[in-house]
């Protein structure tokens, strides 16, 4: 065999990527995993807010343009993990009813080829896979679940304790967050985690967020027969005459051309640079873009419609890990709103130095040391729609096109008048019902919409479905144009739904694992044993 001839190759090493190298690793068949990046240094630097928020130190070096054709700077991160090395960790399953069609103000909301049903067993093994804590029961729209969170979860600190308590007795039904992070409370001596202020929007320095990188990337190449290579820039794919396989991949490392081939190649970029790569390797035999005879390809991007909402209250908030609590009553509407409004949570507790990166925007009068100090950070999530016009394309010059107007912005709207209602029952010790009106006795609510350039919660562009003229994807994941080319990341969403996308990928990684295995007529009875070693040589280490 050709030492660039492999079973697999991988091109992305996050959510998707990462979770489908791991859960291959085993079978025994020779993988390639491609990432474009390398390792985020571990360094103090990880955990600073100058050089994380402000200086943008880690963020990708390059520029996309919007629809107007101006330079657009991504939030985005290209390491080995993908942006699982700088998200939140809020591992949410999407609501049952997000995988049939639901009606919005702004439109429709498309059912998923497969049900929840489907993709529950993989929801479990994803949360056990990626340390995720939680309580089942408490969030009133949560799917059922044929097991409890793998950990408890992570608890309150005492002002956020003291908000959920405000929050049930005004009727509400707060709940505890589920976070993939590697914290055991009752042991903190033994903890990996630390419980620290830069989690959220940060790489961990101590390895104890549950990222693609230290769950997956990390375990996966511990096997022989998997190969991971940094620095590598998968430029686009060719195939073979009939246009039905691909028969190579060619890369960029170091200044040079590398050529690579596999039987079946997983594309998992992150649903933009997905996309991008399918329109950059367009031929005589897909004219459009690779797999896209539907002309679907880079069409109905979604990455949500997320806010940060600071409540500015007279006590202050020296929480450390914020991001605990949730509301999900609001999620699909009220009595006064009968449609789907989204999910309302935390971001990880702003300080000064965030603050003064400009999110969000800042509050006449009050200096960013005060507000930091009083702040209650809220992160609000509501679906956007599929629109095909809400797209990925590529310039005259190869740069990254991405066109974008918000829609079902009435929600949102919705959302944010729901959470100030609700901070106004809110019935502090000290200063009654009038805490949460600012520090000098006025109302202030300083919020702003995230803009285009943070797309961390990117979906869509190459959506999966039954009919090959409407999608790219078949249910398996499988292109319907090409025979044995696949993608795994968020770009197969039909629809984006309002909870955090990271764990559905990692599930539906899972499930699409499994099928490849079958596949490459990987027996169960092999896979079992090479795992086995690997539990037997974990215990060994």
């Amino acid at each position: 065999m050709s030492d660039n001839r492999y079973d697999v190759i991988i091109i992305g090493t996050g959510a998707g990527g990462g979770t489908l190298a791991y859960h291959l690793a085993p079978s025994g068949k020779r993988i390639l995993i491609l990432e474009r990046g390398d390792y985020v240094p571990r360094e103090k630097a990880n955990w600073d807010p100058q050089v994380v928020n402000v200086d943008a130190h880690y963020n990708a070096k390059e520029s996309w343009l919007d629809k107007d054709g101006k330079d657009l700077h991504p939030h985005t991160n290209y390491n080995v993990g993908g942006n699982t090395k700088f998200y939140g960790a809020a591992l949410f399953r999407l609501r049952k009813e997000d995988f049939g069609e639901l009606r919005h103000h702004g439109g429709i909301s498309l059912a998923w080829p497969l049900s929840y049903d489907d993709l529950e067993p993989y929801y479990t093994q994803a949360e056990n896979l990626y340390q995720v804590h939680g309580n089942r029961g408490e969030d009133p729209t949560e799917p059922p679940a044929n097991s409890a969170y793998p950990w408890p979860a992570v608890s309150h600190e005492p002002r956020i304790q003291q908000l959920s308590d405000d929050f049930a007795r005004s009727g509400l039904k707060p709940f505890h967050v589920p976070v993939g992070v590697m914290l055991d409370e009752k042991n903190p001596h033994k903890s990996r985690c630390i419980r620290c202020n830069t989690c959220d929007g940060f790489a961990c320095l101590v390895g104890a967020k549950s990222d693609a990188q230290v769950v997956c990337i990390d375990e996966a190449i511990k096997h022989s027969n998997v190969t991971l290579l940094t620095n590598s820039l998968v430029k686009r794919l060719e195939t073979d005459s009939s246009g039905r396989e691909v028969k190579s991949v060619v890369v960029e490392r170091y200044g040079s051309l590398e050529t690579y081939s596999a039987d079946v190649v997983v594309v998992s970029c992150g649903a933009i640079n997905s996309a991008a790569l399918l329109l950059r390797s367009a031929n005589d035999k897909h004219l459009r873009g690779l797999a896209n005879s539907s002309d679907i390809v880079g069409r109905h991007y979604m990455g949500h419609t997320n806010s940060v909402m600071m409540a500015i209250s007279k006590c202050p908030n020296p929480t450390i890990f914020q991001k605990t609590l949730g509301v999900n009553d609001f999620y699909f509407g009220s009595k006064d709103f009968e449609y789907p409004m989204g999910h309302i949570s935390f971001v990880g507790k702003l300080d000064a130095i965030t603050l003064k990166a400009g999110a969000p925007a800042i509050a006449p009068n009050f200096t960013l040391e005060l507000m930091a100090k009083h702040s209650l950070d809220f992160w609000l999530t509501s679906e956007d729609l599929p629109d095909p016009n809400n797209r990925v394309t590529i310039g005259r010059d190869g740069k990254i096109v991405l066109t974008y107007t918000p829609n079902n912005l009435e929600a949102h709207e919705r959302l944010q008048g729901k959470l100030k209602q609700a901070m106004k029952q809110t019935n502090c010790a000290m200063h009654g019902h009038e805490c949460h009106q600012g520090l000098f006795g006025r109302n202030l609510y300083v919020g702003q919409r995230i803009p285009l350039a943070g797309v961390a919660h990117q979906n869509g562009t190459i959506r999966f479905g039954h009919d090959p003229k409407t999608s790219v994807l078949d249910a398996n994941c499988k292109a319907h144009d090409v025979d044995n080319l696949y993608v795994v990341d968020g770009s197969f969403f039909p629809s984006s739904a309002a909870v955090n996308p990271a764990l559905t990928i990692m599930a539906n990684a899972l499930r699409v694992g499994d099928h490849l295995m079958k596949r490459l007529g990987v027996s169960e009875t092999t896979y079992e044993q090479n795992r086995q070693q690997d539990r037997e040589l974990a215990v060994s280490r």
